[in-house]
């Protein structure tokens, strides 16, 4: 039995210490899906010396099934579409309109939230680290690598404090190097290997961002 993490924040620390090999590089930054990956995202930035940023992934659910999950957007103006999927479901041109220009709407709606007016980071060529507070299925983070590709990143490790045994081992054909802190056994929850497993806000995930921000520029400016 693993002990518990008290909270995202002393996830991330604890993450940190997995990632030890990646600090320090100019060419490493973390990006974190929010809203519950931020805070360790945060932690993982900080211990490392790197830059922090949001990826933001909306799944695009078919109309009648929504979990069921036809494509994904994600930040950049990304979309990639399981062509398989939509065909074998007969979805049409305009019920895929409809779901992505849904989707698309509150994409840029956490964008602004979270971002504001700065443009998302060039990636290309970076090793980008992708963070999120622990996997159960995986589905969100596999759009998540599945767009990033697009962007032309060196390299993507997936690092997450908690997985899901099967689900940790299957990312090693989906991301470059995957990182799960602990995988229990039996797994059944995320919210079960946290102590305080409290929803994560937007003003909260907005204000983790700008300190970080404001923490790489006072960094540069010493």
């Amino acid at each position: 039995m693993i002990a518990r993490f008290q909270n995202r924040p002393d996830a991330g620390r604890r993450l940190a210490a997995e990632l030890a090999a990646y600090a320090h590089r100019p060419d490493v930054i973390v990006l974190a899906l929010p809203r519950g990956g931020v805070p360790v995202g945060y932690e993982v930035a900080r211990g490392l010396d790197a830059s922090l940023d949001v990826f933001v992934v909306r799944k695009l659910g078919l109309p009648w099934q929504e979990e069921l999950a036809m494509g994904a957007l994600a930040s950049g103006g990304v979309r990639i579409l399981d062509e398989n999927l939509i065909r074998i479901a007969h979805v049409s041109a305009e019920d895929l309109r409809r779901v992505t220009e849904v989707e698309q709407a509150e994409l840029a709606r956490r964008e602004r939230q979270y971002r504001g007016e700065r443009p998302f980071p060039d990636i290309a060529g970076k090793t980008v680290i992708l963070v999120d507070d622990g996997l159960a299925t995986g589905s969100t983070m596999r759009a998540a690598v599945a767009a990033l590709r697009l962007e032309q990143p060196a390299r993507i490790v997936v690092a997450v404090p908690v997985a899901a045994p099967e689900t940790c081992a299957a990312f090693r054909d989906v991301a470059d190097e995957i990182v799960c802190a602990e995988t229990p056994e039996p797994f059944h929850a995320v919210g079960l290997w946290y102590e305080d497993f409290s929803q994560t806000s937007d003003t909260e995930v907005h204000e983790l961002l700008e300190r970080a921000r404001r923490a790489r520029l006072a960094h540069a400016e010493a």
